[in-house]
């Protein structure tokens, strides 16, 4: 049996006997009609074609353009509407990010950059669209020099907004801009991170009085997170050979919000003799603390009663911020308090006579087996788990996805009776 004789595309058997010129208006109408087939052709020309480092860097440059056309009008959409389906907003993140990388490259053209910058800063000051963090990585990129970098500045100025705002003083701060970023600095002088950052900006120029004095000033006039700021003085103050202010600064670090992570670092950092002063301070503070971070440390110290009482103010819960912990408590203090542990279980059923949904009573079924647990295997009482259990049971008889649910949770539930 011979070869099949292979099948000729019609397309192009038809552009064989078309003239050269004709083809160049040919492809060029498709790749203006559609982004795609513009940025495509020129990705087969960079493969397939020797070109000249100038023929190179405007193929490089049109590649840009074309990805950007290419997804300006979703990019319309997003913006117009707040946001859009995940794809539309993957698919425009995709094509973002696929310029920032072209421009990584350093090759790009200036025109090509400038135009770039006119057609993104729009979209970031309207930030409407859900992509600011593209968005803003694509107008950085687009800078090459100095220059490049002071226009983009004062278009972020222009925006009168605090966050764009915010990236003008970035920038000006990068390039060496004493005046324009002092300007804009003093125009915000309100969070303890406006502060760390106008006293990092003067340490690091080497004006170390001006630098205290500003970090100090924070710390009595500033608002919010202080953590920084309370860093940056007790390193100096370590360094200085100031102890006793530097035990204080990282007091307060500690204690304000007090988690476990910072109970163990501070203690840490005292001596013995250091600690016996601090202690009582710390503990103090404790309830200040969320009550998850309060369990830790009282587990910690060995104190189980009152991890006990804490972790028992509330009914049972599993919550998202507290990585479930709190049963994880519960189960190492079982056997030292099982009674307690076991009302703090049984807190977790809810309402069980009324109707749910299968997702709940899946999960009353998952609490029911941690009240079997203790009935049966720390209390040792079989009686009272089937007296508590076969109630429940009963009660229950016409929800069958309750009774599956718990059927598949608590081993032996279907034999109760």
């Amino acid at each position: 049996m011979g070869k099949k004789k292979k099948i000729e595309d019609p397309l192009a058997d038809l552009l064989r006997d078309v003239k050269p010129e004709r083809l160049v208006d040919l492809i060029s109408e498709l790749a203006l009609r559609w982004p795609e087939v513009r940025r495509e052709c020129i990705a087969y020309l960079k493969r397939h074609v020797q070109l000249t480092s100038d023929q190179s860097r405007r193929a490089d440059g049109e590649a840009i353009r074309a990805l950007w056309w290419e997804l300006l009008p979703d990019l319309r959409d997003l913006d117009q509407y707040g946001g859009g389906d995940y794809s539309v907003q993957d698919h425009v993140g995709d094509l973002l990010q696929q310029i920032e990388k072209r421009l990584a490259g350093g090759k790009i053209e200036e025109d090509v950059r400038r135009e770039l910058l006119e057609e993104v800063l729009p979209f970031i000051k309207s930030g409407n669209a859900g992509m600011d963090d593209n968005l803003y990585e694509v107008a950085y990129g687009a800078c090459y020099t100095e220059d490049d970098r002071r226009l983009l500045a004062r278009a972020f100025e222009d925006m009168k907004e605090e966050w764009p705002v915010s990236r003008a003083r970035g920038i000006y701060r990068s390039i060496g801009d004493r005046d324009k970023y002092l300007e804009l600095r003093r125009l915000r002088m309100e969070y303890g991170a406006d502060f760390h950052d106008l006293a990092t900006y003067y340490w690091d120029r080497g004006e170390r009085e001006q630098a205290i004095a500003v970090a100090e000033q924070g710390l009595a006039k500033g608002k919010g997170r202080m953590d920084e700021l309370r860093q940056f003085l007790a390193e100096r103050a370590l360094v200085a050979g100031n102890r006793g202010k530097y035990l204080e600064l990282e007091f307060a670090r500690a204690t304000d919000g007090l988690t476990l992570d910072k109970y163990d670092a501070f203690k840490k950092i005292c001596t013995p003799a250091e600690w016996e002063i601090f202690e009582g301070r710390v503990l103090e503070r404790l309830c200040d603390a969320w009550e998850t971070e309060q369990i830790k440390i009282h587990m910690q110290r060995k104190e189980y009663a009152q991890a006990l009482s804490v972790l028992t103010r509330g009914k049972y819960a599993v919550s998202i911020w507290d990585d479930g912990y709190r049963l994880k408590a519960a189960g190492k203090l079982e056997r030292r308090f099982p009674e307690e542990i076991l009302n703090y279980y049984v807190s977790g059923l809810g309402n069980l006579t009324s109707n749910a949904d299968r997702r709940e009573y899946a999960r009353q079924a998952q609490v029911m087996a941690k009240v079997r647990h203790m009935y049966l295997d720390i209390l040792k009482s079989e009686s009272r788990w089937k007296t508590f259990a076969v109630k429940i049971k009963l009660d229950n008889l016409r929800r069958p996805a309750f009774q599956e649910e718990f059927a598949r949770a608590v081993p032996g539930w279907r034999e109760l009776a």
